[in-house]
């Protein structure tokens, strides 16, 4: 079984987010770029259903920097998959999720198609939660959003995923295209041993024509400084100013 799993550089979770001075992108002086959570997680799935097949990791995005795509593509490598994909691209700050849709589609077709395809529930920069279904719709592939676990047998794959409340089984026909949430699989991390064989795995590139951006940033702007914090007094005296303000102002309990 060939499977693909479709992987974005993003900001570390953990890191510091500034606006660049151009105001229209985040400032990627200091910040450590990663692989998503998701997407760590689905090559982890993938890993472990692979059996005596492959595990392709696809990644789209610029070739420099520490949002280097093909350097989370070696994060990839040394979490178990076999070979990556790189898709060059002059612009990613503002490539819709289409576009990259489209221009992962095209990868995996020109690349040898695939009988399963795992993408994260969403990048956690964007968050757009679209590149997926738009990638299923594009192969005319059945789709499953939100995948918490995933078991293959013969042609099928009886998916859970998490819904409102409850979790769903489904089983679809392969080849499929799953979005995964954290659940999908275990988080691991890579010992020495198999980062410096990463080194020694292939990486294909396929080039694709981008089309003219869709849109532009217009503006980015940080959250607002929480305000600072109020003493109202000390002891049982001060219950009623401090049930006052939180009425009142702070519009956390109900008149």
């Amino acid at each position: 079984m060939r499977i693909v799993v479709c992987i974005k550089p993003v900001p570390d979770t953990a890191a510091r987010i500034k606006v660049h001075k151009d105001g229209a992108r985040i400032d990627p002086d200091g910040v450590k770029f990663t692989l998503g959570p998701y997407d760590s997680r689905c090559i982890a799935r993938a890993v472990a259903l692979k059996g005596a097949g492959e595990v392709v990791a696809l990644a789209a995005g610029a070739a420099a920097g520490e949002a280097e795509a093909k350097k989370r593509i070696k994060d990839a490598l040394a979490l178990g998959c076999d070979k990556g994909i790189f898709v060059p691209d002059p612009a990613p700050e503002n490539r819709d999720p289409l576009a990259v849709a489209k221009a992962l589609a095209s990868a995996i077709q020109g690349q040898g198609g695939a009988d399963l395809i795992f993408c994260g529930r969403q990048a956690t920069d964007d968050q757009a939660l679209a590149v997926g279904p738009m990638l299923a719709t594009l192969l005319d592939l059945p789709c499953v959003t939100d995948a918490v676990g995933i078991e293959v047998t013969g042609g099928s794959a009886r998916v859970q995923r998490a819904a409102e409340g409850r979790v769903e089984t489904l089983e679809v026909t392969l080849p499929a295209v799953i979005t995964g949430q954290r659940d999908i699989g275990d988080e691991q991390y890579p010992k020495l041993k198999e980062i410096l064989a990463a080194g020694k795995k292939p990486i294909a590139e396929h080039k694709v024509e981008w089309a003219a951006a869709k849109y532009a940033v217009a503006g980015l702007v940080p959250p607002p400084e929480k305000a600072p914090g109020k003493i109202v007094g000390e002891g049982p005296d001060a219950v009623p100013a401090l049930l006052n303000l939180l009425q009142t102002e702070a519009k956390a309990l109900a008149l």
